[in-house]
């Protein structure tokens, strides 16, 4: 399981597991829990570069928000494996 420290969120970390470009796990650590957990549900089974496009750059507080920060976990735990 890959942990991604949020920033300029409400949730302060995503746990995120991609298998062969598809998430397989999701989930959001504090933040707005039904808005959190739905979204995990949303992007379970979705490849993950098609989640990192549509989500990055939603704004909520400031310039990011709980999308835009799983768009960053998305391309920060690809950078690791690669």
């Amino acid at each position: 399981m890959f942990h991604y420290k949020t920033r300029g969120t409400c949730s302060t970390q995503i746990d995120l597991e991609i298998e062969n470009g598809v998430i397989t796990a999701c989930a959001f650590q504090n933040g707005c829990r039904g808005n959190t957990q739905g979204l995990a549900k949303m992007v379970i089974g979705r490849k993950a570069d098609e989640v990192k496009e549509l989500l990055r750059g939603i704004p909520c507080r400031g310039n990011t928000s709980c999308p835009d920060q799983l768009s960053h976990a998305i391309e920060a735990f690809e950078a690791q494996q690669a």
